[in-house]
C-alpha cells in the first residue's frame, strides 16, 4: 500500500513538472510577442511616423487593457477549466501578433495592442493558479518562479529578435514569425493539457475565509464570492506594493532600449540586446534562487515570502537610480544586473505570497486583481517616459521611482508585522 502511495506521489510530481514545462513555452511566447515591439521604436518612428508620446502609448494601451481584463479573467478561471482558457488565450494573441505585421497607421497598431492586452489577460491568472494548484505549498515558490523565468527568456529573445529584424528592415516579418510560432504550438499544448487534473494539491488544507454579516464573503452569488479576497488586509497591502514594483519594471522594459540608443549611441539591435540580456539574465538567477530560498524559509516562518518581497524593494531602489544615472555603459549594465537579481525575488514570490492568505478557490481571482492594480499604475510608465523624456528625462523618472520603492518596502515590513499572522490563520 505504501508503495502505491509513493508511486502515485512520484507520478503526480512528474506530471506537475511537465505542466510547468508546457506552460513555460506558452509564457515564453507570450513575452516574445509582447516585448519585441519596444526594440522597434526607431523603425516605427521612421516607417509609421510615431511621435515619442505615441510610442509611449504602445505600452500604456496594452497595460491598461490587460489590467482591466485580468480581474474578469481571474473570475472566469476560478469557475471554468483553466487548461482550456490558457490555450484559447495563446491562439488569440498569436493571431493578433500576426495581424500587427500588417498595420499601416498609428491608430491601427494601437488598436491591435489593445486587442493583445485583452487576449493575454486571459492567460496569467489561469496559468499561475493552475501551476500553483499542481504543487504543495513547500514547493510552490519554485514552481511559480520556474514558470516566471519564461517571462525573462521571452523578454530577452523578443527584445533581441525585434531589434535585429527592425535593424534589417523586417519588423513586419518579425510579427508574422512570432504569431506563427504561437499558432503551431497551440496543438501540442492543447493535447497535453487534456490530461491535466486541475484540483489543488493542498485541497482540504485551506478553508474559506470566515465571514461576518458585513463581509463581502457572506454573499452566495458566484460573481461576488471572489471578492472575499478584499476582506484580507495582507492581500490589500500586496495590491499596493505590487504596482510600485511593476511601474519601475515597465519603465525599464519600455524605455531602456531607446535610452541606451540615445545615451550610448548603440544601434537598435545592440540596444535591444543590451537592455534585456543583463537585466533579464540576472533576474532569471533571482527568480530561481528566490524561489528555492522562499520554500526553505517557509519551513521556518510562513511569512518568508513577504519578507523577501520587502527585501527586494529596498535593494532594487538604489539599483534603479543607478541605471538611469550611471556615467558609463558598464555602470549602467552593472546596476541592471543587481536590479534583476533582487527583482527576481519579488517577481517569483508575489503570487505565492498572496496564496498564503487567500482561499484556494480564489487564487486565479487573486492573480487577476493583482495584475489589474499592477497594470493600471504601470501603464503610466511608458506614457510618462514618452511625455517627459525631453523635459524631466528618463534619468530623473527612474530616481523618483526608486524613492517610491523605499517607501513601499518600509510599508510592507510594517504591514506584515501587524497583519500577516491573523490573515494566514484565517485560511489555514
Amino acid at each position: 500500500m505504501s508503495l502505491t502511495v509513493e508511486e502515485s506521489s512520484r507520478s503526480a510530481s512528474v506530471k506537475a513538472a511537465w505542466l510547468v514545462a508546457f506552460m513555460w513555452v506558452a509564457y515564453f511566447l507570450n513575452y516574445c510577442d509582447r516585448q519585441a515591439i519596444f526594440a522597434m521604436f526607431p523603425a516605427l518612428k521612421q516607417d509609421l511616423g510615431f511621435t515619442d508620446g505615441q510610442l509611449g502609448l504602445i505600452g500604456s494601451v496594452f497595460l491598461w487593457v490587460y489590467g482591466f481584463g485580468c480581474p474578469l479573467a481571474g473570475w472566469v478561471a476560478d469557475r471554468f477549466p483553466k487548461r482550456w482558457l490558457v490555450v484559447l488565450s495563446l491562439a488569440i494573441w498569436s493571431v493578433v501578433t500576426t495581424a500587427t505585421g500588417l498595420v499601416g497607421s498609428v491608430m491601427a497598431l494601437l488598436v491591435l495592442r489593445a486587442a493583445m492586452g485583452i487576449s493575454e489577460s486571459l492567460y496569467m491568472p489561469a496559468a499561475v493558479s493552475l501551476t500553483a494548484n499542481s504543487h504543495p505549498p513547500h514547493q510552490r515558490s519554485r514552481a511559480v518562479a520556474t514558470l516566471t523565468t519564461a517571462q525573462i527568456a521571452g523578454t530577452v529573445a523578443g527584445g533581441w529578435f525585434g531589434g535585429w529584424m527592425a535593424a534589417h528592415g523586417y519588423w513586419r516579418e518579425a510579427f508574422f514569425a512570432l504569431g506563427g510560432l504561437g499558432l503551431l504550438y497551440a496543438l501540442p499544448y492543447f493535447l497535453f493539457l487534456r490530461t491535466v487534473d486541475e484540483r489543488p494539491a493542498d485541497e482540504g488544507l485551506t478553508k474559506p475565509i470566515q465571514s461576518t454579516d458585513s463581509d463581502l464573503a457572506s454573499s452566495t452569488n458566484a460573481s461576488t464570492s471572489s471578492l472575499r479576497i478584499f476582506t484580507v488586509p495582507t492581500y490589500l497591502l500586496l495590491c499596493v506594493v505590487f504596482p510600485v514594483f511593476v511601474f519601475g519594471l515597465w519603465m525599464l522594459y519600455s524605455w531602456l532600449p531607446a535610452f541606451l540608443f540615445d545615451k550610448f549611441k548603440l544601434d537598435m539591435a545592440q540596444a535591444g540586446f543590451v537592455s534585456t540580456i543583463y537585466l533579464q539574465s540576472s533576474m532569471l538567477v533571482g527568480l530561481l534562487s528566490g524561489g528555492v530560498l522562499a520554500d526553505r524559509l517557509f519551513t521556518i516562518t510562513r511569512a518568508a515570502r513577504l519578507w523577501l518581497l520587502a527585501t527586494s524593494l529596498l535593494c532594487c531602489a538604489p539599483c534603479l537610480h543607478l541605471i538611469g544615472n550611471g556615467e558609463t555603459l558598464v555602470t549602467t549594465c552593472g546596476a541592471a544586473i543587481a536590479f534583476g537579481l533582487f527583482g527576481g525575488f519579488f517577481a517569483g514570490n508575489i503570487f505565492p505570497a498572496a496564496f498564503e492568505v487567500v482561499p484556494s478557490d480564489t487564487r486565479a481571482s487573486a492573480v487577476g486583481w493583482l495584475n489589474f492594480f499592477g497594470s493600471a499604475l504601470s501603464g503610466f510608465a511608458p506614457l510618462m517616459g514618452g511625455m517627459w523624456k525631453k523635459t524631466i528625462g528618463i534619468e530623473r523618472l527612474l530616481t523618483y521611482t526608486s524613492c517610491v520603492y523605499v517607501v513601499a518596502g518600509v510599508v510592507l515590513i510594517i504591514g506584515l508585522r501587524l497583519l500577516f499572522q491573523r490573515d494566514y490563520a484565517r485560511v489555514h
